[in-house]
């Protein structure tokens, strides 16, 4: 498996307790034989995930995730399989050569374009030509030491230099599909020309996309030209400069959200480096999703402008809906992260940093500004807009305070906001992240139980195993089928069942680590007798013998040669005798 032997990943897993290692970035509650957590990866508010430490493996019982150490990694970090593994073996003190730098999810060639794109204006600003980006950039307080950290580079003058380049390397409908060259009736030209080029990375490290900025002071609308939409390249999905600060963030638990990439270099470049940013568009749900595991603090420190005040409103709800309460930055001056630091200083910028307004207080602030406090309408309009995000608010002591600060406000009895406010029932909206949660309330029939069941025992146990073997030819439902054929391949091959190794033996397998999910987060006692098993089996030949039965009842129905007709007939006595 890539260069790591099986045998070294089992090693590796078995050096760590599972408990230990999610503990560290979920808070675990013992309850019976297991852990319990809210679970990550899908809006949670009741704690819906098991964590065994016998199995070595975790269960949601509502969205059915489920997995090894290596797979919560995986899932919870948004690394490939490689980078888990490394990073449990690390966390276990096992000396390992895995080399990662290399490892891609996909084989996309796009990422294969922007990688060498990248090394080629990484180059270009350290030729002569680019000594004028580079004063530019020291002028903007952007040391060299800060332009090698972030890969600024420079696309030159010429308008088909990485054209050129790129076509001797690779095909042409691959290199238009990046976005990086287009061509026109005079032939390839480079979309990114005479600009500082700032790289955009994936989640996991990789560059996707560009900034490029001119820095000439030419007079043109597009300051900033930005990447496009591509295969790799999806705005919504990433979180600037979220690889490099993810641990860090994780160590502190607390990350800063801004808007700019500037934003966050500029932050870097004072000694704040757990700081990410959503390049200045709305937050989505996958965004908000990925902020909320990187830290129970939450600073949302955007724009001071009305546009940057509205973004931090709008960013604020969608981490409401995952039950995440922000703390908010307002820097004054209509000033932009940037511009505050090199207009006031590190110091004064930590100090608001650690001071933040808590969201309350910000959304009320944000929410009277303009508004005539003499004025009925306005007085009517605010109050019933701050009902509307007290409805939103899910501690209730909380609600209770701004329930409180809001009839002082405004001179209202607290009786009738109360009258105004619902009920704290369901507050927090539902928003589908990753999984979707199962109705567990849907009914299956009888073969698809015993199915289920069956294959959780033989997670369980070898003894079932083999009485599958000798005893089963078909499973009716293909995932069931499918995930029993594996159980039984890895049980000839390693002589046991582990379900933590078995899930590394079909990591790649989506569908199949689905259908673990489901199976385990049935939940049934782990004693079984062999009746039972029998049970199970019984009624899977019986759906067998069934379908058999009406396969051959349909055949011979179409059969006009009478000899063959009665030979079906006899196939089909035999079936009901063996039944």
């Amino acid at each position: 498996m890539a260069g790591i032997s099986s045998e070294k990943i089992n090693e590796i897993r078995d050096s760590v307790d599972i408990v230990d290692v999610i503990s560290s970035y979920i808070p675990l509650t013992p309850k019976g034989n297991n852990f319990f957590c809210v679970c990550p990866f899908h809006d949670d508010n009741n704690p819906s995930m098991s964590v065994s430490r016998t199995k070595q493996i975790y269960t949601c019982f509502s969205c059915h995730a489920t997995g090894n150490v290596f797979k919560f990694i995986m899932d919870y970090e948004n690394v490939p399989f490689l980078e888990a593994v490394k990073r449990v073996a690390n966390i276990g003190h096992i000396d390992v050569n895995i080399n990662t730098s290399g490892y891609k999810k996909t084989d996309n060639v796009l990422y294969d374009i922007y990688d060498f794109s990248l090394k080629i204006y990484m180059n270009n600003i350290n030729t002569a030509e680019g000594a004028s980006a580079k004063e530019y950039l020291k002028a903007r307080h952007i040391s060299e030491e800060t332009i090698k950290k972030f890969d600024i580079g420079l696309a030159l003058t010429k308008k088909d230099v990485i054209s050129k380049i790129l076509l001797k390397k690779f095909k042409e409908p691959d290199i238009l599909k990046s976005g990086l060259v287009q061509k026109n009736e005079f032939g390839y030209v480079d979309l990114y020309y005479n600009r500082i080029m700032f790289p955009l990375y994936n989640l996991n490290g990789q560059v996707i996309g560009y900034s490029g900025r001119v820095y000439h002071g030419e007079d043109t609308t597009s300051k900033y030209i930005n990447t496009k939409e591509t295969e790799i390249f999806h705005k919504g999905e990433l979180l600037y400069n979220y690889h490099r600060a993810k641990d860090l963030a994780r160590m502190e638990n607390t990350v800063i959200i801004m808007e700019g990439f500037m934003d966050v270099i500029r932050a870097d470049t004072i000694g704040v480096a757990n700081v990410v940013a959503t390049m200045g568009t709305a937050v989505t749900p996958k965004q908000a999703n990925i902020i909320r595991r990187m830290a129970n603090n939450i600073i949302l420190c955007f724009d001071g402008d009305e546009a940057g005040q509205k973004a931090a409103m709008s960013c604020s709800d969608e981490l409401l809906s995952l039950g995440v309460m922000p703390k908010v930055v307002v820097l004054e001056d209509n000033l932009d992260p940037d511009e505050y630091i090199l207009k006031f200083g590190k110091e004064k910028f930590l100090e608001k940093i650690n001071n933040p307004l808590s969201l309350s207080d910000f959304k009320l602030n944000y929410l009277k500004k303009n508004l005539n406090f003499d004025n009925e309408n306005d007085v009517a309009k605010y109050t019933n807009t701050v009902i509307g995000e007290i409805n939103k608010i899910e501690d209730d002591i909380l609600r209770e305070l701004t329930i409180k600060k809001l009839a002082k406000e405004t001179g209202l009895d607290e009786s009738i906001i109360r009258e105004k406010v619902k009920v704290p029932t369901d507050k927090i909206k539902k928003v589908e992240i990753k999984r979707s949660v199962t109705n567990n309330n849907v009914k299956i029939d009888k073969y698809q139980k015993a199915e289920k069941c069956l294959i959780y025992y033989m997670l369980l146990s070898k003894e079932v195993i083999k009485m599958y073997n000798k005893k089963i030819t078909y499973m009716p439902t293909y995932k069931y089928r499918s995930l029993a054929r594996e159980i039984s391949l890895f049980y000839k091959e390693k002589g046991n069942i582990n379900i933590a190794d078995l899930i590394n033996f079909c990591i790649d397998d989506e569908e199949m680590s689905n259908t673990i999910g489901e199976i385990q987060s049935m939940n049934l006692k782990e004693n079984y007798t062999l009746e039972q098993i029998d049970d199970y089996i019984n009624v899977i030949r019986e759906y067998n013998v069934i379908n058999e039965t009406n396969r051959l009842m349909e055949l011979m129905k179409k059969e006009t040669n009478g000899a063959k007709k009665a030979q079906i007939a006899q196939k089909i006595i035999d079936l009901k005798k063996g039944e």
